[in-house]
């Protein structure tokens, strides 16, 4: 029996192994809290049970991974809706096939016991911003729903330094702060701040985190397997948010601190549940918005945009 049982050993050692479908991603920034289903996903064998290789690739620069991944270099980029409408209209070839983070992070940003009450106050005041297009455009909105004009406040690109300005006084708001991120971060340094949050201020919700890929290039078997991988992870983060942060921040040393800490607790309400579902009411309103604020031209199709990769 012994003879036997080494004999198949040997037989199935000699086997070929099945070889692991490669998927690269490229992500949007460092990793943080945001990515959290993908890590999970990762350390927890997801990927591996759906037959994927996954390598997940943190960016030199945060502006190329949609460029690269339209150019067939990557398979998946982790983007911006807001940011998939302006490619899409320059005539990137991109198209959303996933959702990571399903709610606006991004703030209108205060100091909480300062002279800034309301958007109305802004009117002859200063915001930081970091990049401009669509940030001018969800500006606007707020601004004018409170009847203040564009013209009336001072825009300081304030580069990525958004809660430094606005802690030392060197502007009065800034747009673009993530509210799981610069308010933890203000909190942690003494200096609490205040969200006027952009879908409550005349701003059309959107998914915050989206996965876009090239639509002549991709592999739709291979995104859906990837999805259902990370829906079985955030499902994981939900059930158990200090089990998953345990995995999360065990990863690096850089992860592992209060900051990251508490945005982990803040993120894990705003993650997609069903990645793959498709919202075609967002991708409109979204496109109707940037039309009227002259950010774009002409008008495309939800189909042009966006697609549920479960879909006939």
């Amino acid at each position: 029996m012994r003879l036997t049982l080494t004999a198949a050993a040997l037989a199935l050692t000699a086997m070929p192994a099945f070889a692991q479908d490669k998927m690269t991603v490229l992500l949007d920034w460092f990793v943080n809290p945001d990515h959290g289903p993908l890590i999970v996903a990762e350390e927890l064998g997801y990927f591996d049970e759906v037959n994927l290789d996954v390598e997940i690739i943190a960016p030199a620069d945060p502006s190329a991974p949609p460029r690269l991944v339209a150019a067939g270099q990557g398979d998946l980029a982790v983007s911006y809706q807001p940011q998939l409408h302006l490619q899409v209209a320059e005539g990137l070839p991109l198209v959303r096939v996933g959702t990571l983070v399903a709610s606006p992070l991004n703030c209108l940003l205060v100091l909480e016991d300062g002279p800034i009450e309301s958007p109305a106050d802004l009117a002859g005041k200063s915001i930081g911003f970091s990049v401009a297009g669509v940030e001018e455009a969800v500006l606007k909105a707020v601004l004018g729903k409170y009847g203040v004009a564009f013209e009336d406040v001072r825009l300081v690109n304030v580069n990525f330094s958004l809660s430094p300005s606005l802690m030392t006084g060197e502007v009065d708001a800034v747009i673009g702060a993530y509210r799981n991120f610069e308010l933890n971060q203000m909190d942690i340094e003494g200096v609490p701040g205040r969200c006027f949050y952009i879908e409550e201020e005349g701003v059309p919700t959107y998914d915050e985190l989206i996965y876009v890929a090239n639509p002549a290039r991709m592999d739709k078997d291979k995104i859906q397997r990837f999805l259902t991988a990370t829906e079985k992870a955030t499902q994981y983060i939900v059930n158990n948010p200090e089990a998953s942060w345990e995995i999360f921040s065990g990863t690096s040393p850089e992860l592992a601190d209060e900051l990251n800490d508490r945005a982990w607790d803040d993120t894990i309400p705003r993650f997609a549940l069903r990645p793959s579902a498709l919202d075609s009411g967002r991708y409109v309103r979204f496109e109707e918005f940037l039309i009227a604020s002259g950010l774009v031209e002409g008008r495309r199709s939800v189909d042009e945009l966006a697609i549920d990769v479960w879909a006939d």
